[in-house]
């Protein structure tokens, strides 16, 4: 690489490192203002910022900035690498025009004129895995991160494959199941016709009442569902009710009293409209089966071979189809419990459902993708921004999901190692007491210790009577949150002391041998040892564990309950308030199930947009069979 380019990298990785700083302060700002409910105020252009902006400018600014500081640092480390890779520096040169930093800009042009194809490198590592191990540290890392970004356009691509090929199935899926419905009728005998219009006959027909009669009173109920309830609230599915009441005076014994009647329901129009929705896709699968078995009779019939009656089929459901059975009552508890209530919220956050339009008295109605044009709205002129709360709250979600999962995770193995060290006495006695805060309900506990560390609470009574002063535990935002963590790690170690108890027990002793014999101390046994194999093996836990805690509501709601409250958050929303419980209290004390449910997809596609990435990254996935 030229020396001129190096200095223009150099000079491009210095300015980046500036603006990271700078939007870091105006990070920090925003957060001072935001405590204090004061503004900044630019003379140069006479505008004065609130400290949301504040903050929403500076996470954004940070974002941009470090991934630029990113890509410059390894733009100008894979520049000296022979031969350099294109690929990483055409990705220098996007993100040098996206953070608008001249020097990169140029140093990277000039770099991709002296670069060679992407792809004879890694075709070179691959071939020669050796190659790889001669690398030196920073080019291990370029050549890592690399593989990570360049990946993203194939992942992308496979997404779209995998979309492309879903959809071919379900056309062709179509296609047959028109297909088959033709040439069932076409060749089907008399009793396979006549099954088309009542669902069991051709089963009844060859003495399979049990199933003729089930397929035949699901028709009936469908029936029924639709004529009193279901075909009304799916016609009026699509203005979700016109009129919610009249009032009229009726006459009783010769007094005219105001008598309100309602009309229509938009709550439970949508309600009857979805679950008609899934009771017409049933019913069309049910009557297809209904068909096919005739169907399959038939052929049977023609074979002369012998046709299940009703005790063979109650035999085989206790037996070979015993799986059946016990799938059964889960897959329709997930369908009602789960999935239906799933789809029905993802409908509510196209509607205007508030305390505004709360039926029965009032109607809600459609509103299209409004809700979610809230999120890119940063001010309001009536009082706090969504955005602004909804982002600041998902910062403190993800900060509290990753200190309440790594601080219970290492501190809980560090406890397992303590009491399982040798020479240590009354192991069980230890085990016993650590696990008497999991066996206490933490409705009890977590209430108590709230209470311990108000204002008033034991803690802060001791502090005034021997030291003069109390403790903002629950009153300031850093205290709170700083104390709910600390909190929770005496809650969590219980659980993973006894989850890594066993890990440990598993690691083979002549590995600690071994290394003890090579010079290793109890640190470096502890790197290159123990970590890894807890890491292998707990891996999808620590996983399961993230998510878990960015929906923890016990310990949020149980200890502060959201507090401190602060007006510069949208919908009352408290600054240790996480997204499960601000959603929580926008459906409960606010009502506004609208916004609410725009939290809660929010909600569904960050932890699964972090739970794939992060089940793809880890090893214990990719080696379920051995540990490396």
């Amino acid at each position: 690489m030229k020396k001129s380019t190096t200095i223009l990298y150099k000079i491009g990785f210095i300015l980046d490192l500036v603006g990271v700083l700078v939007f870091l302060a105006l990070l920090i700002t925003g957060i001072v203002l935001n405590n204090s409910g004061s503004e900044l105020y630019f003379p140069v252009t006479n505008t004065a910022f609130d400290g949301n902006t504040l903050v929403t400018s500076g996470i954004i600014g940070l974002v941009v900035g470090l991934i630029a500081l990113l890509f410059t640092h390894v733009g100008m480390t894979n520049a000296r690498m022979r031969p350099a890779w294109k690929r990483v520096q055409v990705s220098a040169l996007v993100v040098s025009i996206l953070s608008g930093n001249i020097f990169v800009l140029i140093a990277s042009i000039l770099a991709i004129l002296d670069a060679k194809n992407y792809e004879e490198k890694i075709h070179i590592v691959y071939k020669d895995p050796l190659t790889y191990l001669d690398f030196y540290k920073k080019e291990r890392f370029v050549f890592k991160v690399t593989q990570f970004f360049v990946a993203i356009p194939g992942f992308f691509k496979k997404i779209g494959i995998a979309i492309g090929r879903f959809f071919k199935k379900l056309g062709i899926g179509l296609l047959n199941f028109f297909k088959n419905i033709g040439v069932m009728f076409v060749k089907g005998s008399w009793k396979t016709k006549v099954s088309y219009f009542v669902m069991g006959f051709g089963n009844m027909a060859r003495r399979q009442f049990l199933r003729g009669l089930l397929f035949l009173a699901f028709e009936a109920v469908f029936i029924i569902y639709m004529i009193f309830m279901g075909a009304s609230s799916f016609s009026r599915l699509t203005t979700l009710g016109e009129l919610a009441t009249v009032q009229y005076l009726q006459t009783v014994g010769g007094i005219q009293t105001p008598v309100v009647k309602y009309i229509d329901n938009s709550f439970n129009i949508l309600l009857f409209g979805v679950l008609t929705i899934f009771f017409v896709v049933g019913l069309l699968y049910t009557w297809y089966l209904n068909i096919q078995q005739s169907y399959t009779l038939d052929l049977l019939q023609k074979a002369e071979k012998k046709i299940m009656h009703d005790k063979d089929d109650i035999h085989a459901l206790v037996d070979q189809d015993f799986y059946k059975t016990l799938l059964s009552l889960p897959l329709i508890g997930i369908l009602v419990f789960t999935i239906l209530p799933i789809f029905f919220m993802v409908l509510v956050a196209f509607t205007n459902y508030d305390k505004n339009h709360f039926p029965p008295t009032n109607l809600f109605s459609w509103v299209g993708g409004s809700n979610f044009q809230q999120l890119f709205v940063w001010s309001n002129s009536g009082g706090a921004s969504f955005s602004a709360t909804f982002g600041q709250i998902l910062l403190w979600t993800l900060i509290w999901a990753f200190f309440a999962t790594f601080t219970n995770y290492f501190l809980g193995m560090m406890v397992a190692m303590l009491i399982n060290k040798k020479g240590i006495k009354l192991k069980k006695l230890w085990r016993t007491i650590l696990v008497f805060s999991i066996a206490i309900p933490q409705f009890i506990s977590l209430l108590y210790v709230s209470k311990m560390f108000s204002s008033g609470g034991l803690v802060n009574i001791f502090m005034r009577d021997t030291f003069g002063m109390t403790l903002p535990f629950w009153t300031d935002a850093t205290w709170a949150r700083i104390t709910v963590i600390i909190i929770n790690i005496w809650i969590g170690i219980p659980y993973l002391m006894l989850i890594t108890t066993g890990i440990l027990m598993n690691i083979p002793a002549d590995l600690y041998e071994s290394s003890k014999i090579d010079g290793a101390s109890p640190f470096q046994q502890y790197m290159k040892i123990t970590l890894p194999y807890m890491l292998f093996v707990t891996g999808p836990y620590l996983l399961t564990s993230f998510t878990g805690n960015m929906n923890n509501f016990n310990v949020i709601f149980l200890l502060t309950g959201g507090a401190p409250k602060t007006g510069a958050y949208y919908g009352s929303a408290g600054k240790t308030d996480l997204l499960i419980t601000w959603l929580y209290s926008l459906t409960v004390d606010q009502t506004n199930y609208k916004l609410a449910a725009v939290i809660g997809i929010l909600i569904f596609v960050v932890v699964a947009a972090l739970s794939l990435i992060v089940y793809n990254l880890i090893p214990s996935t990719k080696n379920e069979e051995d540990f490396a």
